[in-house]
């Protein structure tokens, strides 16, 4: 397989101070990789990116309150805002619960705004809170261990194992531990392309099928609660009809083109996040996901600033060369 390579190139002043070196995989829902550069077969923990599967699995097991609001900041990496506060509380209230029952670790608002109004971390405004929230609910409802939600061997984390494999198609993901304290999923890049390609194929997920189509539509129908101000998943999804995206820490970013059911995913070699996005959005682009007025739109992600002197003196420019089968 030819390696062509994706790169970002950090540019000041006409100079190209740094580079990112970049891994892209675009499959469809039967695991067939359509397009890449770099390696496609490096293995990546698929960190928050695979929310939209872990919320799939908390809401098998919730009873029918829990509406497109409650699912969608359970998919979230929010920002920590107050709406976000105020939403995972709601997941919480579902089961009678208060945020002792969280189990993530405290944290800071990711948004500057917000870290203003914050005295301390806390468990609520860790951006994974809303994650937590339906894990224990799930936990609750189903009778299972509400305090060990995060072991391993608890069956709800067997339960999103089973939903890793059905959706990537590997059999053997290594198992990690993730910065919130779950369990993390280690499988090739075209896997985690494969994986958001049936999401838009939620019968491929078998008796998750409905679970994992109301994500799906959660995601879409409030953007604004995966992660919020100044992010690029929400952005995205704001622009873009028939567009789903979900970032992962060290610099993954995963996305799902609805409509012709195709999956992306890019991994920014050294965890570079800023280069993240411009890489997505170019590949989106390159395969008519994002229409031209679209990446205008989102030129704030597609192509950051670079600043001196609080002036703009340059930008992240993407340099893509896909391969094709």
């Amino acid at each position: 397989m030819s390696t062509r390579s994706a790169l970002v190139r950090v540019v000041r002043s006409g100079l190209a101070e740094s580079e990112h070196r970049v891994h892209v995989a675009v499959c469809d829902a039967d695991g067939r990789l359509l397009a890449w550069a770099g390696d496609p077969s490096r293995r990546v923990f698929a960190r928050s990116s695979m929310k939209p599967v872990q919320a799939a699995v908390s809401l098998s097991s919730m009873d029918d309150r829990a509406d497109a609001r409650h699912v969608a900041i359970m998919c979230a990496s929010h920002n920590g805002e107050a709406v976000h506060v105020r939403a995972m509380r709601r997941v919480l209230r579902l089961g009678s619960l208060d945020p002792s029952a969280l189990r993530n670790p405290p944290g800071w608002p990711l948004d500057a705004a917000s870290m203003a109004g914050a005295r301390r971390p806390s468990r609520e405004r860790h951006n994974c809170s809303g994650k937590h929230a339906g894990m224990a609910v799930a936990s609750l409802q189903a009778g299972w261990d509400v305090e060990g939600y995060r072991r391993r061997r608890h069956p709800l984390q067997r339960r999103v194992l089973r939903a890793v494999v059905a959706g990537t198609g590997h059999e053997d993901p290594v198992i990690g531990v993730d910065g919130c304290g779950v369990p993390v999923h280690g499988v090739p890049l075209a896997a985690m392309a494969t994986l958001y390609a049936r999401l838009a194929r939620p019968e491929r997920f078998g008796e998750l099928a409905a679970s994992v189509e109301a994500a799906v539509a959660a995601m879409r129908a409030h953007p604004y609660l995966v992660a919020g101000r100044n992010r690029i998943d929400t952005a995205l999804m704001e622009a873009v009809d028939g567009v789903t995206s979900k970032v992962g820490a060290e610099a993954l970013a995963c996305a799902t083109w609805l409509d012709p059911g195709l999956g992306f995913a890019v991994k920014v070699e050294d965890g570079g996040e800023r280069a993240a996005g411009p890489v997505l959005i170019a590949t989106l682009a390159r395969l008519g996901a994002v229409p031209r007025a679209a990446v205008r739109a989102l030129d704030r992600f597609a192509a950051p600033w670079v600043t001196g002197g609080g002036e703009r003196v340059g930008a992240l420019e993407v340099v893509l060369d896909l391969e094709r089968p």
